[in-house]
């Protein structure tokens, strides 16, 4: 990290540099430790100076959150949609894990830059190309980026992150009550959960196989 900081500092001031130690800083500390002022120490100058770069933390945010959307992989696949979106889906996945605190944020800004307008333009032009109609083109995108946001979210807020550790999460709950009482959680925790190689992140490409499944039948 020194010597990451201490390389950092040689270079140029610009807006790219600002903005890709923000998020080098925000996935270090969180969003909400972000400051102009520790992001100016993490690039050697002072904070003043960040401002001939970007206009106020906001500004600094968007343009943060439109790197973190030029680290998804773009669906170019023209032959099939459907591999198209799944690879744009796990990359998106895989680019949230390791910007947690840009989940919740992707959508909420005003002022979005032009890596997030490719991104959008690219979904877009992949589902429309395939055929579907702009009405269920939006249904289609909705869908995905709710399920895409909503399981890097869950994800992230889970109490363990590998498969032992659900195991042993899940062994310490159903120590608290008779095995007889929630027979359904009971029965997931044994035939499911508590099985050998169980790992939650393997639910997510199951459940978007069921949403691609089901826009399929829905494009035919």
């Amino acid at each position: 990290m020194v010597t990451d900081r201490t390389e950092t500092r040689r270079a140029p001031l610009n807006r790219d540099r600002v903005l890709h130690a923000g998020v080098a800083l925000a996935d270090e500390v969180g969003i909400d430790s972000l400051s102009m002022r520790k992001l100016g120490e993490a690039l050697g100058v002072e904070a003043m100076s960040l401002y001939n770069h970007v206009a106020n933390k906001s500004d600094l945010v968007d343009g943060m959150i439109d790197v973190v959307f030029g680290e998804i992989e773009l669906p170019r696949d023209q032959s099939d949609w459907r591999a198209a979106m799944r690879r744009r889906a796990i990359s998106a996945r895989r680019v949230l894990a390791r910007h947690p605190w840009a989940i919740g944020r992707m959508e909420s800004r005003a002022s979005p830059g032009p890596a997030t307008l490719r991104h959008h333009d690219a979904v877009l032009g992949r589902l429309r190309g395939a055929g579907f109609s702009i009405e269920l083109t939006a249904h289609a995108y909705s869908l995905l980026d709710s399920y895409i946001y909503g399981f890097a979210l869950q994800e992230a807020a889970l109490p363990f992150r590998s498969g032992e550790e659900s195991a042993e999460v899940a062994q310490q709950i159903m120590e608290h009550f008779p095995a007889d009482a929630y027979p359904h959680l009971t029965e997931l925790a044994v035939e499911h959960v508590l099985k050998p190689g169980y790992d939650y992140g393997n639910e997510f490409e199951i459940g978007l196989d069921f949403i691609l499944d089901a826009l399929e039948r829905a494009r035919r």
